[in-house]
């Protein structure tokens, strides 16, 4: 009858004022979808109806499109909040999934849980299969590694290793993103940098690191490969790139070893063709080094 129309439209409204699966969401503009509401809501079979209220924060221009807030809290059944994680995988992959979990912060605490965000780790995943696959295949040489190449590697083996024993997965993300970032800067191909790097990533995203090892011919699993040793020699800095300016102007930057002296210093850069392209002949007035930072010459 009457009265029982009544009462479940009111139930109807309430419940829709606590909760709504976030599917039914324009995730840019939080506006729901009405028709589709109606439609998948538990009270379809009582042929509900949809009520516009006078709260003006919740109607735009009049236009009938209901604007709803978020709040951040657990995942659960009741509060039509639960992400469907195959739903997830089938789009981004199971990789994606586990490092974007990782990457929100520390296991032990609540994180909020934002399906836009994934995109980001998911793109970081493509730039690291750029890495070592191109348009012509495999990318991966026998080139030897370069200085930059071995210090990007080893930091990134000393930060990972301390991050899995503090289980601290999430940074270990993003030390592995600064680390891709690097390298294909560097244009790193060398196999003793990238081969070292995969194994460190196998354990975040193994699908794709497993097809890349395979890759790279080996026959047993990524699983099976020992971890990288770090070795601090690689971080140590032996040299130093001076800034060298012209009465306190920064006109080029000169790399020395950083064992010599003050007199060595201004040697090497005195005798330097870009310092006689900027004297023009002239005999500067001082020459101020200060050694592991700059080398200014006042003339």
């Amino acid at each position: 009858g009457e009265d029982f129309e009544v009462e479940i439209k009111n139930i109807h409204l309430d419940f829709f004022k606590n909760h709504v699966d976030i599917s039914l969401l324009n995730g840019l503009t939080n506006e729901l979808n009405i028709d589709q509401y109606l439609i998948d809501n538990r009270y379809k079979e009582f042929q509900a109806e949809f009520f516009l209220d006078n709260d003006e924060n919740k109607i735009i221009n009049d236009s009938g499109k209901y604007i709803v807030s978020r709040d951040v809290e657990k995942m659960s059944k009741s509060k039509y909040n639960v992400v469907n994680p195959d739903e997830i995988c089938e789009q981004y992959g199971a990789d994606s999934l586990r490092l974007y979990e990782m990457f929100l912060g520390p296991l032990e605490q609540y994180k909020p849980w934002n399906t836009a965000g994934i995109t980001g780790v998911h793109g970081f995943l493509k730039k690291l299969w750029k890495l070592y696959v191109g348009q012509d295949g495999l990318n991966v040489n026998d080139a030897a590694p370069t200085k930059d190449n071995l210090k990007t590697l080893h930091k990134t083996i000393k930060k990972v290793e301390e991050d899995i024993e503090n289980f601290s997965f999430n940074t270990s993300v993003s030390t592995f993103m600064i680390a891709v970032n690097e390298l294909t800067a560097q244009k790193c191909t060398s196999m003793d940098i990238l081969e070292p790097l995969l194994v460190l990533v196998s354990p975040y995203a193994p699908h794709i690191a497993e097809e890349l090892w395979e890759q790279l011919g080996h026959n047993k699993s990524i699983s099976t490969a020992p971890f990288p040793k770090f070795e601090e020699k690689h971080l140590v800095e032996s040299s130093k790139n001076y800034p060298i300016s012209f009465n306190g102007k920064m006109r080029f930057t000169l790399e020395l070893p950083l064992d010599l002296s003050k007199e060595e210093i201004e040697a090497a850069v005195m005798a330097h063709e870009k310092t006689q392209e900027q004297l023009q002949g002239r005999t500067p007035k001082k020459v101020i080094v200060v050694p592991g930072k700059i080398v200014n010459i006042v003339g």
